[in-house]
């Protein structure tokens, strides 16, 4: 079958025009919205305003900041003189019947490091229930432990691909009388950190925060003067600590607050902090965010990133230092900027079609970078077509098109390419791409790129139903 592309337009059926939604609201999508940013709600949360809706689970499980294993977090939090549960990690069975007597106690907890909420209603493939388990002897930990490393594990968080389990956490358990939530998050409406802390921890915070706000500590601090005492000493007291223990809960405060400015953290979260029965204050859990334009000064904390807890593309696209996320659609978007590429992919979706990805190249982006967006792109199968869509400003129009022809070449790609393209040096760009031999449909207007490539990725879907080969011919 032979389709020339001139004849594509007159294929485009009207289209109602209405609102577009926008199926990616920035370009930090990937950050991890974690139980203290829920709460926060985006730019106003709790201190009122508009509370951002979460997103859909395919963005939700698909997340390019740093998130460390529960037992790095804990040794970070330890390295800081803050109390936490005596433990040690293992990566195999023996190694945990050899941690859990080294650790010297008949009652441990075992934990499966997986970087996924809901551990411990999770389900490891064979069998086990629960990624969060008691047990009573070196022999238990080395049983369970056999059950986890090694497996993936099924959390609502993980949806169906599910992710591995390499090593567990075996601590000592502790019996708390009270348990506390605490965290300290950056707030845009107060420009700086904010201490939260509520005297109902070890539950979902979202939930305490929707049917009982005013069970909610919130405590702005100067980023500049830094914490003061008295601060973290009221937000003790209003949390409900025991008189006996407001200081020593406070002294912790303060260390996890010189933990969030030394690490450069977005977030810390301690769910729960305890009253322990021995009379002490110990945070039991600890999750923290990192701002990912600091890894150029904390190295130390980015090398400890578990890829393997990752979607594989998400390491090729920062490796390439690309903005991507992968979606559920057929059409491959490549663009330059993040308002850009949500432009992009409401047009598409004006226009009938379903975006495959968000992959924005940046402002900077060389002809290398380019190809390896394509490799992103295409390593997707579900993808029928690929729409170029480049506003030239700092980013020039013809190192695309270079990096396009490149990509079509060394990839020997056959699904179609529209390429829109304006701005700097656009009309080399064009000669660029008129001159290759190779079959790239450029057009300069973007309504009608966007009706052309959801035309072409109906064709290709269509003819792949059928087992039809399709070949497409340029117009001379």
């Amino acid at each position: 079958m032979r389709i020339c592309l001139h004849l594509l337009k007159d294929m485009a059926t009207s289209l109602l025009c209405g609102c577009l939604t926008a199926t990616l609201r920035t370009p930090g999508a990937r950050n991890t919205i974690s139980s203290a940013t829920k709460v926060l709600g985006g730019s106003s949360g709790l201190f009122g305003g508009h509370v951002s809706q979460p997103l859909p689970p395919h963005l939700q499980q698909q997340r390019r900041n740093l998130s460390l294993h529960e037992y790095m977090s804990i040794n970070l939090l330890k390295e800081e003189g803050i109390s936490v549960p005596a433990g040690m990690v293992a990566s195999s069975s023996d190694e945990a019947y050899a941690v859990a007597k080294q650790i010297g106690s008949k009652d441990l907890v075992v934990k499966a490091q997986v970087l996924a909420g809901g551990r411990g209603k999770g389900t490891f493939e064979g069998g086990l229930k629960g990624g969060v388990r008691i047990v009573y002897s070196p022999e238990e930990a080395r049983d369970i432990s056999s059950q986890m490393i090694g497996r993936k594990l099924y959390t609502k968080q993980t949806g169906e691909a599910g992710r591995i389990c390499n090593q567990v956490f075996i601590c000592e358990r502790r019996y708390p009388r009270r348990e506390y939530y605490f965290a300290i998050a950056m707030e845009r409406s107060y420009q700086g950190p904010v201490l939260i802390g509520s005297s109902q921890g070890g539950v979902n915070i979202e939930d305490v925060a929707a049917e009982n706000p005013d069970a909610i500590v919130k405590e702005p601090i100067d980023i500049v003067e830094g914490i003061k005492k008295e601060q973290a000493v009221k937000v003790a007291q209003k949390m409900g600590f025991p008189p006996a223990l407001v200081n020593e809960a406070a002294e912790n405060m303060i260390k996890l607050y010189n933990l969030f400015i030394k690490y450069d953290a977005s977030m810390v979260e301690i769910n729960p902090m305890v009253e322990d029965s021995s009379g002490i204050v110990m945070c039991m859990d600890a999750k923290i965010n990192f701002d990912p334009n600091a890894a150029y000064r904390q190295k130390r904390v980015f090398d400890m990133r578990d890829w393997s807890q990752e979607d594989p593309r998400d390491r090729q696209a920062a490796t390439a230092d690309l903005n991507y996320i992968g979606l559920d659609g057929t059409i491959g978007c490549l663009v330059n900027g993040a308002g850009l590429a949500m432009a992009t992919m409401d047009i598409i979706k004006l226009h009938g079609g379903t975006p495959a990805n968000f992959l924005d190249v940046g402002g900077g982006a060389t002809a290398h970078q380019v190809t390896e967006a394509f490799k992103l792109i295409t390593s997707d199968r579900k993808v029928q077509a690929i729409l170029v869509n480049i506003f030239g400003g700092i980013m020039r129009c013809d190192v695309i098109a270079q990096g396009i022809i490149m990509a079509v070449r060394d990839l020997d790609l056959k699904i179609p390419i529209v390429v829109r393209l304006q701005g700097t040096r656009v009309d080399d760009a064009k000669a660029l791409i008129a001159a290759s031999p190779l079959k790239i449909l450029a057009c300069d207007d973007l309504d009608e790129a966007a009706k052309m490539v959801v035309k072409l990725s109906e064709i290709v879907s269509l003819a792949k139903e059928a087992q039809v080969d399709i070949t497409f011919q340029l117009p001379i």
